[in-house]
C-alpha cells in the first residue's frame, strides 16, 4: 500500500495514525514502563524512524518485487548475526544452512541484471534497519512486564514523530489524501499494528532470529503482489531469488519448531 500510494509519506502517516490511536487506547490498561524499558523504547523508536525513511526511499526508486524480498529477506540473517554477537543466541547447523539459502537468494538478485544498484543498496540498508528495530524491540519487550504496554508506548512515540513530520512536510495535502485514501491507510495501519503485536508476543519468549525469519516469509507475497497488482516485471532471476530467500526463511523458522 505504501509502494502504490501517490504520496508514500502520507500513507505512512495514515498507518502510524492507527498505531497512535491503539497506543493511546491501551494506556489506561497497561503498567508504566520501567527505566530500562524506556531506554529500549527510545532506541527502538529511533531505529524505526530510520526504517521508515529508508523504506519510503527504497519504494521510490525500486520495484516492490525487487525491494521487498531483499529488504525483508536480509533482515533475519542480519538479526541472527546481531543476536549471536550481542546476546549469544547461537544457530544450529540447519539454521546456518537456512541462512545460506537466504544469502544465496540475495546474491542472485544483486548480480548481473537482477536489479538496479541504487535500489539494491537502499533495500539492504532497509534490511539492516529492520534487523535493528526488531532486535531492539525484542529486547525491549523482554524487559517490559507487559507486551501491550511496550507496544502501546512504541506506537505512541513513533506515531507522534511520524505525524509531526507529515504535518510539517505535507500540510496542504492531508485532507485531500484523507478523503480519497484514508480508509486504505487505516486498513494498512490495522495490519501493521496487529502484525507487530504478534512479533512482540513471540519475541517475549522465543529466540529472535527464527521469529524474524518466520515473519519475513511474507516476502513471497510481496513479490507476487508487486507482479500481479502493480504489474512489475517478474523474470526468472527474481523468481529464483525470491524462492531461495523464502526457502531459507521457512527453513530457519522450521528449525525453531523442533
Amino acid at each position: 500500500m505504501v509502494k502504490s500510494a501517490a504520496d508514500r509519506v502520507l500513507m505512512m502517516g495514515a498507518i502510524r495514525l492507527v498505531g497512535l490511536f491503539f497506543g493511546l487506547a491501551m494506556l489506561p490498561f497497561v503498567p508504566w514502563p520501567s527505566h530500562t524499558t524506556w531506554i529500549w523504547l527510545a532506541l527502538a523508536t529511533a531505529a524505526t524512524f530510520v526504517y521508515y525513511g529508508l523504506l519510503i526511499e527504497s519504494y521510490r526508486i525500486g520495484d516492490l518485487s525487487q525491494v521487498y524480498p531483499l529488504a525483508r529477506g536480509s533482515a533475519p540473517v542480519l538479526l541472527a548475526l546481531i543476536a549471536f554477537v550481542t546476546i549469544d543466541e547461537r544457530l544450529a547447523p540447519a539454521q546456518i544452512t537456512a541462512v545460506a539459502l537466504i544469502t544465496g537468494g540475495i546474491f542472485v538478485l544483486v548480480i548481473g541484471k537482477g536489479g538496479d544498484r541504487m535500489a539494491v543498496g537502499f533495500a539492504l540498508a532497509t534490511g539492516i534497519s529492520i534487523a535493528t528495530y526488531s532486535f531492539l524491540g525484542g529486547l525491549g519487550v523482554r524487559s517490559s512486564v507487559s507486551i501491550l504496554a511496550f507496544q502501546a508506548w512504541l506506537e505512541i512515540l513513533t506515531g507522534i514523530g511520524m505525524l509531526t513530520f507529515v504535518a510539517f512536510r505535507r500540510p496542504g495535502r492531508i485532507w485531500a489524501f484523507a478523503r480519497t485514501k484514508g480508509p486504505i491507510g487505516l486498513f494498512a495501519g490495522a495490519l501493521s499494528v496487529g502484525g507487530y503485536l504478534a512479533f512482540l508476543a513471540a519475541a517475549k519468549v522465543l529466540p529472535l532470529a527464527p521469529i524474524a525469519a518466520l515473519r519475513e516469509c511474507s516476502l513471497i507475497f510481496g513479490t507476487v503482489i508487486g507482479a500481479v497488482l502493480l504489474k512489475e516485471p517478474f523474470g526468472a532471476r527474481r523468481i529464483a531469488a525470491a524462492g531461495l530467500v523464502t526457502s531459507g526463511a521457512i527453513a530457519l523458522a522450521a528449525c525453531a519448531l523442533h
